[in-house]
């Protein structure tokens, strides 16, 4: 799990269905990652799209020297694709960008400049934060108001939003939180984060300019029973199981 590298970034990059724009956000992501001037890779991870995506993304592996690719059999989820992405990540720093650029890594440098200038362990990107730019429906933007205040009663998280799919890690976050995790889908960026609450790595916030990228369908009632169901289940893990502080567990304060 992470196995260790000389890579100082890796980039994982979720994609369902991105086909028809892979290619063009995969330049552009590449090209953001050429000015930082440092070395990189670019893992794009298929979760058993529909369309040609897997094509595409061998196709980029044959042209781009930092492109890998990694294709999963079966749909579970963006968080197990995050995760399947990372296990084959040799990066000291990891992002997080969603294949569809609704979040731009143009926003990259922020993210390192935030992480030296607070000593973090974790940025992650936040609708929330007062200087955030946000193209984005206002049906959304109600949903993300009620799980913030769902996950601020029961967690307590010094963070304003856990959901927005841009984020940054330092390794060894993820080395020690993996192993623990369970959820694969809809609260995955809940979990993560918890744990590296939980396990004292310091996490900051960053602004972060979203356009709205209309995708084919919406979230359905079930969806929503899904997405509280597991943030419950991290809850009962967490408070009543104390699931993560079984031996082997250890943090920034644990060595």
């Amino acid at each position: 799990m992470i196995p260790a590298g000389r890579t100082r970034f890796s980039v994982i990059l979720p994609a369902f269905n991105e086909a028809g724009h892979l290619a063009k956000n995969i330049a552009e992501t590449a090209a953001v990652m050429n000015a930082l001037g440092e070395s990189y890779e670019l893992i794009i991870v298929d979760d058993c799209s529909q369309d040609n995506t897997a094509e595409i993304i061998r196709g980029l592996e044959r042209q781009h020297a930092n492109v890998r690719g990694v294709v999963l059999n079966e749909n579970q989820g963006k968080g197990h694709a995050l995760r399947a992405g990372c296990n084959v990540a040799r990066g000291e720093l990891v992002f997080f960008l969603d294949a569809d650029l609704e979040l731009h890594p143009k926003q990259f440098p922020l993210f390192l400049e935030l992480m030296h200038r607070h000593q973090a362990d974790v940025v992650i990107g936040s609708k929330r934060h007062p200087d955030s730019v946000l193209d984005y429906p206002w049906r959304r933007r109600v949903m993300s108001t009620v799980y913030f205040f769902l996950v601020k009663i029961l967690f307590g998280l010094p963070v304003r939003d856990t959901q927005t799919g841009i984020k940054l890690f330092r390794r060894e976050v993820l080395a020690v939180a993996f192993p623990k995790m369970l959820v694969k889908k809809y609260a995955f960026d809940l979990e993560l984060l918890v744990l590296a609450n939980h396990y004292h790595y310091r996490i900051a916030e960053a602004p972060v300019e979203v356009h709205y990228k209309a995708k084919l369908g919406h979230i359905r009632p079930r969806d929503v029973f899904k997405i509280w169901w597991d943030t419950m289940a991290v809850f009962y893990r967490l408070y009543i199981l104390h699931y993560y502080d079984k031996k082997g567990m250890r943090g920034r304060d644990q060595g």
